[in-house]
């Protein structure tokens, strides 16, 4: 359902959002049928959020409890030149080696790639995965660096100067994904 509100528009609704989590499990089960070396890894915040909703649904579907982590990749990031510290140092809850595994990293929006090229720099501190696979809520386009998400909820195009933002529960106290000017 899509609606438009005085200052943004509603892209997904909370039931939409949900489909869409259904739909990216099922997708990840079928390019995976083998779950024994599958692992999700979830960028914080968002990413995370919704890796736990993709634990959650992939359990349902194959009856397998995919270990699931979780990555802050501040640090990793090639725009964030104010911070200080050892990016070794972050904040990560990967309680599980990913040498070997086919991990499925994801995200909640997916647009200039610079997180997803951060999150693979985090990464290969922690293991050399067989394979990592990219899934996301919004692929929004206009991308900077070559990347591509394997697995997509919804593409959307967004006019220049309008940014898309995803609210979901555990963190904005409702399911949504807007597209406008302000939060």
């Amino acid at each position: 359902m899509v609606q438009m509100s005085a200052a943004n528009l509603t892209v997904l609704d909370a039931a939409a959002i949900g489909r869409c989590v259904r739909r990216l499990a099922h997708e990840i089960v079928e390019h995976n049928p083998q779950t024994g070396d599958l692992v999700l890894v979830g960028i914080l915040r968002r990413g995370a959020n919704l890796a736990l909703r993709l634990k959650s649904a992939l359990a349902e579907i194959t009856g397998v409890d995919v270990p699931m982590g979780t990555l802050d990749i501040s640090l990793y990031r090639d725009d964030n030149r104010s911070g200080s510290g050892d990016p070794r140092l972050l904040a990560r809850e990967v309680a599980f080696s990913l040498d070997g595994k086919r991990v499925v990293l994801v995200d909640d929006v997916l647009y200039t790639g610079r997180t997803v090229r951060a999150a693979l720099d985090a990464m290969a501190d922690l293991g050399r995965p067989e394979s990592i696979q990219l899934a996301v809520l919004v692929d929004r386009g206009e991308r900077e660096l070559p990347i591509k998400a394997d697995f997509v909820g919804k593409n959307v195009t967004a006019p220049h100067g309008q940014r898309v933002f995803v609210r979901l529960a555990e963190t904005d106290g409702t399911d949504a994904v807007l597209m406008g000017g302000a939060k």
